[in-house]
This record gives structure tokens, C-alpha cells and sequence, in this order.
């Protein structure tokens, strides 16, 4: 019995047959899915010169593969569930392939940014489905264990795609950094095809078809329209995007609450267990991801790292986000998912506080290393908690919308804040450019098209530099101080979220004991629904 009298459920725990193999194989195939999508922030200045790119596009880069994948997430996940898990994983690990070489042979940055997309795509087949399976194949407190591996080794694996993509942007070119994952992919392919059990807890129930369109429609929309709102003389764009947003999460939301077979049941969000740890995971992740986004540029643009070096200077987030994770589950265990959300919460803000007012011009490496390990600890803190609470709040019949939703904490979490973090970026540095072109003596003989060229990225204004050389000092420091007060206006919305959401979690989140309860509680729910609905259906069976 609880304090409060109540009942509490304990869950046995399970694990399937050769649980390791079963594991590694799903953390394998995630990785393919974390790689490629962290893979493009140490290309972005490479890309930026190879196509004269403007900062907008290089936010679509960066962001496409998590607009592809966020978009579709919900709606494949519940594929999966139907039609097959495993199945979804396959399709998607194998589809990875041609859109990794389609990205490594763009001929500009458009069909660059729709490779992305297509990756997005193939990873929301396959990445999903590894977090449902381990909801479905893991049942009560063995099931922390294989989502704290999971969350950490992915998030590791993830943040260290810039190394090995910096090394090989050193030898060869931007493109290759787009090929890291091939290899890997054919590993994670035989592997699930051996170890990974097919048909595990599968639902019966039909997809909901229109409400999956719907949520590609919103969630493409909300990006898309976030990421073009910078740009000069596409206002008119950036209202039907958000039209689009807006009409088509309204119908949705209409949609799950009348559909009797919702993709997304709008009851099982409404459970505070689920609802708040989705929102403190998508500000983890996507402060995380839009940090690093902003991060690798300011490395190798202001600070001048090769692309080795700022793939390197990462390293310290991927070391603690992989220490702490595991520990981050004895926490959940010991302190409830609360505590160790409020504490991973604590070193988020740290964090970026830290790189708002020491990462400058003239930074040391210590300044850059102390902030990524405050993130990595954070990251690693608040992952396990977030991903733990949304699975232990569904039935596992619906486990594809809890790893959707895990999904989405990272993913539109990424999507977002990179947008967020990318348009402030590009408006806080042509701002900055634009000021300086004012008040320099030769601002009368710089014509509009120059201008035009030096505020739209770092990357224009050193082609800019390179076509003026009497000028090239000025440009360049002139850049490095806008990308410098464009990234302040990033930090600071960073820091923004990162607050917001710790207040979110210490008013709306329950403490340890009453969240046992309210699983508790949520599991009986879902077993006498199960045990009714069996019920029924034998009931209207031919032999009724």
C-alpha cells in the first residue's frame, strides 16, 4: 500500500530471450539514425563554401534530417506496431543507404537539404521502433536499465559523429561526412534481422491514416515556417506555413479526440506523468542539439578550429552523457523521475549561462570543454527520467506512441530549437553586420548586392573577403563579432526554455511516491481495458 492508502501495482520484471544481443542490435540500429543526424553541423562552414550557402539554408541542413524525422515519427510508429516492428526497422535501416549517398553527392544545397529529409525519413521507420520494441520486450524494473543504456549510448553515439566527420572532412571532401554510417548500417541490418524478435506485443487496431498526414502536415509546417521567418521577402511563405501549422494541428487534436482508433490517445497524454516528461524532453534534447548546432560553427568560424579539433572539442558531453546515464537510472530508482530531472535541469542551465558570457572571441579550450561537460551531465541526468516516465505511462499496446513521443522529445525538440536557435542566429548577425557596415568609413561604397552577400552567412562574407583582399581583415573581424552577438541571442533563448521547463517540472511533475502511485494506478487502468476488450471480442466472436 501506498501512503495514501492506494493500491500499488509491481510489475514483474521480464526480459526477452539473449536480452544482450537483443539490446546491443537495438542500440545498434539507433546509432545508424543518432549518426547521420549529427553528422552535418561540422560540414555546415564546408557546405557554406562549397555552395555559398546562406545561414538559412545551412539551418535546413542541419535541421533537415530532423524535420524528416520528427514529422513522421508518430505516424510510423504506429505503423509499426500494426504491420510489424521489426519489419519498420529493416525498411528504414535499409533506406538509410541511398539517402546517405544521395546527401554525399548533392550538386547544391537544395537537393542537400531534401537528402536530409529522405534520412529523416528512413530513421522515423526505423528509429522509433527500438525504443518501442524495448517497451515491449522489457516489462517493470528491468526495463530502466535497457532505456538508460539506450538513451546514453545513443546520445554518445550521437555526439560523436562531429569527431569522425572532422577527421574525415581533413582528408576528403564535405560529402564524405555523409558516408560515416554506411558500414555501420549493415551491421545494425543483419543484426536485427538475427536477434531482434518479430511481433512482440503488436497492436490489432487500424492506423489512423488521417491523423498520421495530419502530424506530418503540423509538425513540417511549425519547422519550416520557424526556419524561414528570417528570411528577407518570404513573409508571405511564412504565413502559409504557419497556416498549414495551425489548421492542421487544430484537425488533428479533432481528429484523436473523435477517431476511435486515434494514433495519438489524447486520454493516455493527458496523464501528467506523460504529458510533462515529454515537454522536459523536448527542452532537454533540443537545448542540447541547438547548442551543438551553434557550437560547431562558432568553433570553426571565431575560433578557428579545423574541423578535427572542433569534432574533438565535443568529446567531453559524449564521456559524461555515457558516465552518468547509468547512474541516472539508479536515481530514478532511488529518487524518482522528478529529483533527477530537476538536477539534470540544473546543469543544462549552467551550461549555457556559461557559454553566454565566456565563450568569446578569444576563448581558451577550457571555457569550451567546461561547458560541454556541464551539458553532457545535464543531457545525461534528464534523458533517462523523460524517456522512463513516457514509456511507464502507456499500456505496451501503445508503445509505438510512447517511443514516438521519446522520439519527438529529441527530434522536434532538435527541430525546433535548431530553428529557434538558427533564425535568431541569422537575425542576430546581419543585424550585427548590417550595424557595422553603418558606422564604418567606407559604407558608401559597399553596394547592396555586397551587402546582401555579407549578412546573409559567415560563410558569404569570407568569399566576400577572398574578392576584396584590401578589405579581408576588416570582414572577417567585423563577422566574427555579428556570429558572435547572433549567438547571444541563441544562448539566451536557450537559457529561456531551459528555465521554463524546470518550473514546468518542479510545479506540474509528482514527487517520487505519488508518481509510483499514479503508474500504479495507469497500469490497472490499461490491464482491465486489455482484459475488457479481450473479453468483448471473444464475446462477438463467429463461435458467440
Amino acid at each position: 500500500m501506498s501512503k495514501s492508502g492506494a493500491p500499488r501495482i509491481d510489475v514483474p520484471s521480464e526480459a526477452p530471450a539473449r536480452a544482450s544481443l537483443v539490446l546491443a542490435s537495438l542500440i545498434i540500429v539507433a546509432a545508424v539514425a543518432n549518426l547521420n543526424l549529427s553528422v552535418a553541423n561540422v560540414a555546415l562552414p564546408a557546405i557554406g563554401k562549397a555552395f555559398d550557402s546562406s545561414q538559412t539554408s545551412l539551418n535546413l541542413v542541419a535541421v533537415g534530417y530532423s524535420l524528416g524525422l520528427a514529422a513522421s515519427v508518430l505516424y510510423l510508429g504506429a505503423v509499426g506496431d500494426r504491420h510489424g516492428r521489426k519489419l519498420l526497422l529493416l525498411l528504414g535501416t535499409a533506406l538509410s543507404v541511398p539517402a546517405c549517398l544521395l546527401a554525399a553527392s548533392a550538386p547544391n544545397d537544395t537537393v542537400l537539404v531534401m537528402a536530409r529529409i529522405l534520412g529523416g525519413l528512413s530513421a522515423g521507420m526505423a528509429y522509433p521502433t527500438t525504443l518501442a520494441l524495448i517497451t515491449a520486450l522489457w516489462a517493470g524494473p528491468g526495463r530502466t536499465k535497457p532505456i538508460a543504456l539506450w538513451s546514453a549510448l545513443g546520445g554518445g553515439i550521437s555526439m560523436l559523429g562531429p569527431v569522425i566527420a572532422g577527421a574525415l572532412l581533413e582528408r576528403f571532401f564535405w560529402g564524405s561526412v555523409f558516408l560515416i554510417t554506411l558500414p555501420l548500417a549493415v551491421v545494425a541490418l543483419v543484426m536485427a534481422l538475427l536477434f531482434v524478435p518479430a511481433h512482440a506485443n503488436e497492436s490489432a487496431e487500424p492506423v489512423d491514416n488521417l491523423g498520421g498526414i495530419l502530424s506530418v502536415l503540423l509538425i513540417a509546417g511549425l519547422v519550416l515556417a520557424i526556419n524561414f521567418a528570417a528570411v528577407p521577402h518570404q513573409g508571405a511563405l511564412v504565413v502559409g506555413l504557419a497556416v498549414i501549422a495551425l489548421a492542421a494541428g487544430a484537425a488533428f487534436f479533432r481528429r484523436q479526440r473523435r477517431a476511435p482508433n486515434p494514433l495519438y490517445d489524447l486520454r493516455i497524454a493527458g496523464r501528467r506523468t506523460f504529458w510533462v516528461a515529454a515537454c522536459a524532453g523536448i527542452i532537454v534534447y533540443g537545448s542540447m542539439m541547438g547548442s551543438a548546432f551553434i557550437s560547431q560553427q562558432y568553433l570553426q568560424n571565431v575560433l578557428g578550429y579545423n574541423p578535427v579539433e572542433a569534432g574533438a572539442a565535443i568529446l567531453p558531453l559524449v564521456v559524461m552523457m555515457v558516465l552518468v546515464a547509468p547512474r541516472s537510472a539508479k536515481l530514478v530508482e532511488t529518487r524518482g523521475a522528478r529529483t533527477t530531472l530537476l538536477i539534470g535541469y540544473a546543469f543544462l542551465f549552467l551550461a549555457f549561462a556559461w557559454m553566454l558570457l565566456f565563450w568569446g572571441e578569444h576563448s581558451r579550450y577550457w571555457h569550451i570543454g567546461l561547458a560541454y561537460v556541464l551539458t553532457g551531465i545535464g543531457a545525461g541526468l534528464a534523458g533517462t527520467p523523460a524517456s522512463h516516465s513516457l514509456t511507464g505511462s502507456v499500456p505496451v499496446r501503445r508503445a509505438g506512441m510512447a517511443s514516438g513521443t521519446a522520439d519527438l522529445q529529441r527530434d522536434l525538440g532538435g527541430a525546433v530549437m535548431q530553428s529557434i536557435m538558427g533564425l535568431l542566429l541569422t537575425a542576430g548577425y546581419a543585424s550585427a553586420f548590417s550595424a557595422a557596415i553603418a558606422a564604418s568609413r567606407e559604407s558608401k561604397d559597399v553596394s547592396d548586392q555586397v551587402q546582401s552577400e555579407l549578412t546573409k552567412s559567415f560563410a558569404s562574407a569570407g568569399q566576400v573577403a577572398q574578392q576584396h583582399p584590401q578589405y579581408t581583415d576588416q570582414i572577417i573581424a567585423a563577422a566574427r563579432r555579428s556570429f558572435l552577438h547572433g549567438d547571444d541571442w541563441a544562448y539566451t533563448v536557450g537559457l529561456a526554455a531551459i528555465a521554463l521547463g524546470a518550473m514546468l517540472i518542479f510545479f506540474m511533475f509528482p514527487h517520487r511516491d505519488a508518481e509510483r502511485e499514479l503508474l500504479g494506478r495507469y497500469y490497472a487502468e490499461d490491464s482491465a481495458s486489455a482484459s475488457a476488450a479481450t473479453a468483448t471480442e471473444r464475446s462477438s466472436g463467429p463461435g458467440a
